[in-house]
Parts: C-alpha cells; sequence; structure tokens
C-alpha cells in the first residue's frame, strides 16, 4: 500500500507578528496585508526565506499546516525567481497550524529550522 504524504505549507512570523496573531486569532502582517494574500513558504523554501527575511530577529515562528485543511484555497504562483509559492487568499488561523515552532538564531544570525521539521 501507497502512503501520500499531505503537502505541508509554513508560515513564518517574527516575534510582533506573533503577538499581533495571538490577539486576533489569525496572522495579519503589514507585507500580506499589502499584497492581499497571506505568503506561505514550502519546505523547501523555508530555509531562504528566513535568511531572506529574518535576518537577526529572535523568536521567530515557524507554523506548518496541511495545504488542503486551510481556511480557503491556497494558489500556487510563480514569485522569486520564478519559484512557485503557496498563497492563502483568506485568513490564517494560527490554532489550526499542525506545529508551531520558536525558532532558535543559528551562528550565523539566521533563525535555524528545528530538528524535528521532517517528522
Amino acid at each position: 500500500m501507497v502512503m501520500l504524504q499531505r503537502p505541508f505549507v509554513y508560515k513564518i512570523l517574527s516575534a510582533e507578528d506573533w503577538r499581533v496573531a495571538e490577539t486576533l486569532g489569525y496572522s495579519k502582517t503589514a507585507l500580506d496585508e499589502g499584497d492581499g494574500y497571506v505568503h506561505l513558504s514550502t519546505r523547501a523554501q523555508v530555509a531562504e526565506t528566513l535568511s531572506l527575511h529574518y535576518h537577526g530577529q529572535a523568536d521567530v515562528r515557524l507554523m506548518e499546516y496541511v495545504a488542503e485543511e486551510m481556511s480557503g484555497p491556497v494558489r500556487w504562483e510563480a514569485r522569486r525567481g520564478g519559484q512557485l509559492f503557496p498563497h492563502l487568499y483568506s485568513n490564517l488561523h494560527i490554532k489550526a497550524a499542525k506545529r508551531v515552532w520558536v525558532l532558535e538564531l543559528g551562528p550565523d544570525d539566521v533563525p535555524r529550522l528545528p530538528a524535528d521539521i521532517d517528522t
């Protein structure tokens, strides 16, 4: 029997964005509000997103979701270098996350991925 893996998508929130999300129950970042959708990453894109946008930031949260269980449809749209990124055009509720990690800064000052992300 073949087991199909469910595709996970990830949301990264700064410490301040996490505080806002805890208050509201869903993420609401300036970038997402400005672009009109919730920016998400695939597992393969998370490290690069952390490096580009979260360098030197402590207490960054990484939230894991099952793409097909989101509060609305996930659209896969070309962005950074033509990569397809998942975007959600509805609220991203933090309680719907399957897992949430607080990331530690690595020696390069980039938040490190959790050791158990692939389990």
